[in-house]
């Protein structure tokens, strides 16, 4: 997860040796909040800014999703009348300029909705539409923000882009002598000619080119994240690469902005194919929605277990997943909220499945036989707030079991593979990712029960399904796990999920660091002589991380592996930088340990200091430790600070060295309230090491406000612990 600093107002000054700190401050800061670590996006297709933030702050950050997508935000057309009625949706579709006066909102809207989201931790994607301007065949040229073109003369002033900007008949690009794409196989005509006669911009022209960029770039700057980008298959593959080049790094994160590009499969021309697209971003996946129906209509569960042999449009890591979205629900080719209950198992396996980032979708209401609609809107076409409990919209990223399943994916993220497909019958199926969750769906008219591997470690868990993203207590139904297995009943049309971080009672369980076998899961008649659980060692690490990277432990013990990094037991980042879990060790074991890191690709690595050893006694233990930072040049310095706070608010230490997240509020280590109103947590830091800190709260919404006064100072020698008590200033 990489965290960055966005502290606007800070009072901000260079301290010695570079590192940046900062003075006194009073006020709340619009500062840098953790960015969720999670792959899954929801689709709020042509929900208004507003909507679209509240949607962030209320529903999709709690629950983990790691971004949303947003329609179009160009300033396009305003239709009162066409051949879809007032005020189609698809009037998105067809920008006449770059400002961000639309449908959806201000620009002014529009920076606070992605600044609301990264408040709570979720990315920002924008549907990009750069292959065409608003249509050559548009006799209304009434717009949104005021805007004057001609179509006809293919005039878009406050771009400006004019005639030579963009292809026409026979002009050495477009070889058709009505402009318009008649061959669906020739690359040429596709990425040239006018697709459903929208004026199709000339992107070979450098010109052009920088237009478009500073399009995205104007975005980025406002802090988007990333681009759906539509039509691209009518954009050449050099052309966009040359576009992309210009594009600047995110502002949240520092890196380039996340591609999906719609590439609509069923092309015979191998040029033409999504496949061939993949070198300028991720394409959407077609082909896996489709089959998604297939699998799903027929009653056919089973054959999920054979996602990688469906011919799909590209490989898992460059799709961007889904069961449908706006094109694809009107015209039928996918699932869609109409199909009820096989829609919603569907989206569970979307998320369950590791094929593919996943994106659900949620729009609004239509008539099937009028899909041109508008959303519902004013008379003048604004687009009205959207409404979860009127019937006007569709809110199944809102649904209880869809952010259950979001919370479950991002607990199971590690685990990149799926094992013991089982299917019980030919529409109920269950599977595992590695040992850190499990889901049964089932397709049919009544209820299941059979006993399936889990993976999990024995327990009590919450199903996500009929529980949430949960992680204290049990709100759903509760799952026992005995030797690995567990007998579930799934009713009918519906599904059980559950994994390792939401059990009953709270907190994490440490998955086991093989899997269980298939074979009987009775227990034993008599109790064991001795006792199997061990001692709790707690292991707790100060780590930095990047997107999509998590720590582990592993040593010289069973339980942590055997010192293999495949079976390295994974660490909780709800107290990110500290990420935490407790492993069962024999007493008496001489134990020895290393913490590492693995990316998303399996990379892993390791600390450079020598292997870190204790001895596991009789009674629990607990390791507070720091990466790369020895235990024989280390030592622990307890921060006690007495501070008064609101619900959801939290209090942190932060300061001028790496264990104290070098003065980035995102990277503060997080004090556990036990003793309230006194805040405290054990931070491991090097021998002799003088630094100054400060202590500070963030709210649900993520805002930093800091402790007034100078910033306070600290030295450590050569003892082993050290204690600073303080109070809130």
């Amino acid at each position: 997860m990489k965290r960055t600093l966005r502290a606007a107002g800070a009072a901000v000054i260079l301290a010695a040796g570079g590192v940046i700190a900062y003075a006194g401050q009073t006020s709340t800061a619009n500062a840098a909040v953790a960015l969720n670590n999670s792959d899954v996006a929801a689709n709020l297709w042509n929900w208004n800014w507003n909507s679209v933030a509240k949607a962030c702050t209320e529903q999709l950050g709690p629950a983990g999703y790691g971004a949303v997508q947003v329609a179009p935000p160009a300033e396009s057309v305003s239709l009162a009348t066409s051949d879809s009625g007032a005020h189609p949706w698809w009037e998105v579709y067809q920008p006449v300029s770059y400002g961000l006066t639309s449908r959806l909102g201000n620009r002014a809207q529009f920076g606070a909705m992605v600044t609301a989201c990264h408040n709570a931790g979720v990315r920002v994607y924008v549907d990009a539409v750069i292959n065409h301007m608003a249509g050559a065949n548009n006799t209304l040229t009434t717009t949104y923000g005021g805007s004057t073109f001609n179509p006809r003369g293919y005039t878009y002033p406050a771009v400006p882009y004019g005639y030579d900007d963009f292809h026409h008949p026979n002009d050495g690009y477009c070889a058709d002598d009505d402009g318009v794409i008649d061959d669906w196989n020739n690359v040429a005509e596709v990425q040239n000619c006018e697709l459903l006669s929208l004026s199709d911009l000339k992107t070979q022209s450098g010109t052009v080119r920088s237009k478009i960029a500073a399009y995205l770039n104007d975005l980025i700057g406002l802090g988007v994240d990333g681009f759906r980008v539509d039509a691209a298959k009518h954009v050449a593959k050099a052309d966009f690469a040359a576009i992309l080049s210009q594009l600047n790094p995110t502002t949240a994160e520092g890196r380039a902005p996340y591609i999906a590009q719609e590439i609509f499969t069923g092309a015979s021309n191998s040029e033409l194919q999504p496949a061939a697209f993949t070198a300028n971003g991720d394409v959407l996946g077609f082909s896996y929605a489709m089959g998604l129906k297939n699998q799903f209509n027929n009653g056919t569960l089973s054959q999920l277990a054979n996602v990688g042999s469906w011919g799909l449009d590209a490989t898992s890591a460059q799709t961007a997943a889904m069961v449908t979205n706006h094109d694809l629900e009107r015209d039928g080719t996918t699932l869609r909220y109409q199909d009820g209950t096989r829609y919603t198992l569907a989206n569970y396996f979307l998320l369950a499945h590791p094929y593919g980032q996943p994106f659900v979708y949620d729009g609004f209401t239509f008539n099937t036989s009028s899909t041109g609609q508008s959303p519902p809107a004013t008379s003048s076409g604004f687009v009205s707030d959207t409404n979860c409990t009127n019937g006007a919209w569709q809110c199944i990223t809102q649904s209880t079991g869809v952010k259950g399943m979001v919370g479950w994916r991002n607990a199971t993220a590690s685990a990149t593979t799926v094992s013991d497909f089982t299917a019980t019958a030919q529409n109920v199926i269950g599977f595992r990712r590695g040992s850190l969750g499990w889901i049964g769906i089932n397709g049919s008219g009544s209820a299941s029960t059979a006993t399936y591997p889990t993976g999990l470690a024995n327990g009590t868990y919450c199903d996500v399904i009929t529980g949430g993203a949960t992680s204290t207590g049990c709100a759903g139904t509760s799952i026992t796990v005995t030797g690995g297995s567990a007998s579930v009943t799934i009713p009918a049309n519906s599904a059980v999920a559950i994994h390792v971080n939401a059990k009953s009672g709270g907190g994490t369980t440490t998955p086991p660091t093989t899997p269980p076998t298939t074979g009987p899961t009775t227990p034993p008649t008599t109790p064991p002589t001795s006792n199997p659980a061990g001692v709790a060692v707690t292991f707790n690490v100060n780590a930095t991380t990047t997107l999509g990277t998590d720590v582990f432990v592993v040593g010289n013990a069973a339980a942590l592996g055997n010192w293999n990094p495949a079976a390295a037991v994974p660490l909780s980042a709800s107290g990110y930088p500290v990420w935490s879990g407790t492993v069962n060790l024999p007493a008496g074991t001489a134990l020895e340990y290393k913490y590492i890191k693995k990316d998303a690709a399996g990379n892993v690595t390791w600390e450079t200091n020598a292997n870190r050893t204790a001895t596991v006694g009789t009674s629990p233990l607990t390791f507070n430790n720091t990466w790369n930072v020895a235990s024989a040049g280390a030592t622990s310095v307890t921060f006690n600070v007495t501070a008064t706070t609101t619900a959801g608010t939290n209090v942190y230490v932060v300061g001028s060295i790496p264990e104290l997240g070098n003065w980035a509020p995102a990277s503060a280590v997080s004090l556990s309230s036990a003793g309230y109103p006194t805040w405290s947590r054990a931070v491991t830091v090097p021998q002799n090491t003088s630094f100054q800190y400060k202590y500070i709260k963030k709210d649900a919404a993520g805002n930093v406000t800091w402790e007034s006064g100078s910033n306070r100072s600290y030295s450590t020698g050569t003892a082993t612990t050290y204690s600073a008590n303080d109070t809130w200033r």
